[in-house]
């Protein structure tokens, strides 16, 4: 029968595994954002050490811990946009004007390409109808832009 790993002692688990969870956060967060989410990684490990049964798997265990911190410090952060003034939308939906060019994009990056070009929003706002950060819906614009434009000219029917 095998035997559970032992336990180390915190401080020992934590020089162990502070670089590595610090190397993490700064790719998620960003250096800045990561020092505080670093502490709190190693707050949460700390509240629940004790509690632990063995000690396998604490490098998995810990950077879990950290990419739970990481989406929470996202969560915290979405972007809200709010309008200064109402919006006065043309009385043809603007979306028309592009259909013909939109029609075969995906959902976010049709939606993206629409209230950026045909309603002139700014990322941010996009971003806040589509459910996600400013830089999303500054990919998913690029990204119908690019389809748009690799898909080429239509050719027109002849009658």
């Amino acid at each position: 029968m095998m035997e559970a790993a032992v336990i180390p002692p915190f401080e020992r688990f934590y020089a162990e595994h502070q670089n590595e969870v610090f190397g993490v956060l700064v790719k998620r967060l960003g250096r800045q954002r990561a020092e505080d989410a670093f502490q709190e990684t190693f707050l949460r490990a700390l509240r629940a050490y004790s509690a632990l049964r063995h000690g396998e798997h604490l490098r998995a265990w810990v950077l879990t811990i950290a990419r739970n911190v990481a989406v929470d410090a996202f969560r915290r952060e979405r972007p809200t946009f709010e309008l200064e003034e109402p919006i006065d939308l043309p009385r043809r939906p603007a979306y028309a004007e592009l259909e013909h060019l939109t029609g075969e994009l995906p959902p976010t990056e049709r939606a993206a390409v629409v209230l950026r070009y045909a309603y002139d929003l700014p990322y941010a706002a996009i971003g806040a109808a589509l459910g996600s950060s400013e830089e999303a819906a500054r990919q998913a614009a690029s990204a119908g832009v690019r389809r748009i434009r690799s898909a080429g000219p239509k050719p027109k029917e002849h009658a």
